[in-house]
């Protein structure tokens, strides 16, 4: 990779080799980290996704177990599919995969989750440790972008980092984390005025649009960090960012390539809660 390419794949293995000597850890004590993904209906993406998450825990010697529900499911019966995993003592760690069917409120079944469990860190109470600063488990793919900047050696405090998008998932969490290190942050969205006078102010800019190709080097201050949190099929149906790649990499000291940046970090993190929650058990 050149020189200023942040190689997520390289740097998600070396988080799944320190979780998987915790994981060694925690078997000698007698506990295997349990993960159960839950995915409703069959959109192909999602089930990729799933199959790597899978996969994952196999090779860090985690259990893992998914179930498959039809797209027609009532909220109820995915209700009863999370309370019985809430109360499995195998089951360490519950993920249910987004987005879910219309008829499904995704809040409710986020809230169903217990805290204790919630390794994607979408519960509202883990959200809130999170706001005020006590550990708890953290959003998947903005903790996957702090190890990122953190194993990148790329300082924060004083800096001024920029996110674009305020989604539950990426956008909110990600601020907030970056305001723990100090750094100074604005938010951009879909209703920012002058996008262009915010980016081009960024030391540090996340993108995580959904938008592909939507930022290029046109928004950026020399020596920028860019971090691509989106992944698209282009129209020659390879996988692209929210950021055009060819352009940005020109102007930006660090940047994420798509694939291979953000994206494996994602899953190292599921699999750093799931152990974490395996691990919180021993307090017991």
């Amino acid at each position: 990779m050149a020189d200023n390419l942040i190689n997520g794949k390289e740097i998600a293995g070396k988080v799944t080799e320190k979780v998987k000597e915790r994981v060694e850890h925690l078997k000698s004590k007698g506990i295997t980290p349990g993960l159960a993904v839950v995915l409703v209906g069959s959109d192909p993406a999602s089930q990729t996704y799933v199959n790597s998450k899978t996969r994952t825990c196999e090779r860090l010697g985690m259990y893992s177990v998914m179930i498959e529900l039809e797209e027609n499911i009532s909220e109820e019966e995915l209700l009863t599919h999370v309370n019985k995993l809430n109360d499995d003592d195998q089951i360490h760690g519950i993920l249910v995969q987004l987005p879910l069917p219309k008829q499904i409120n995704e809040d409710r079944v986020i809230a169903a989750i217990s805290p204790l469990k919630d390794v994607d860190g979408f519960h509202p109470v883990n959200v809130g440790k999170m706001l005020i600063g006590q550990p708890t488990f953290l959003s998947c793919t903005p903790f996957g972008v702090m190890k990122l900047l953190e194993y990148s050696d790329i300082a924060l405090e004083g800096k001024h980092a920029v996110v674009i998008g305020r989604s539950n998932i990426v956008g909110k969490p990600m601020g907030q984390l970056l305001l723990q290190k100090n750094a100074t942050v604005t938010y951009c969205h879909s209703k920012t005025k002058d996008l262009h006078n915010f980016t081009k102010q960024a030391d540090i800019l996340v993108v995580a649009t959904g938008q592909p190709k939507m930022i290029n080097a046109s928004h950026l201050k020399e020596g920028a960090v860019v971090i691509d949190v989106g992944i698209h099929r282009n129209e020659d149906n390879k996988l692209c960012g929210d950021v055009d790649f060819a352009s940005a990499k020109e102007i930006a000291s660090k940047i994420t390539p798509v694939p291979g940046g953000v994206g494996p970090m994602t899953i190292a993190m599921l699999m750093e809660n799931t152990c974490l929650a395996a691990e919180n058990t021993l307090d017991k």
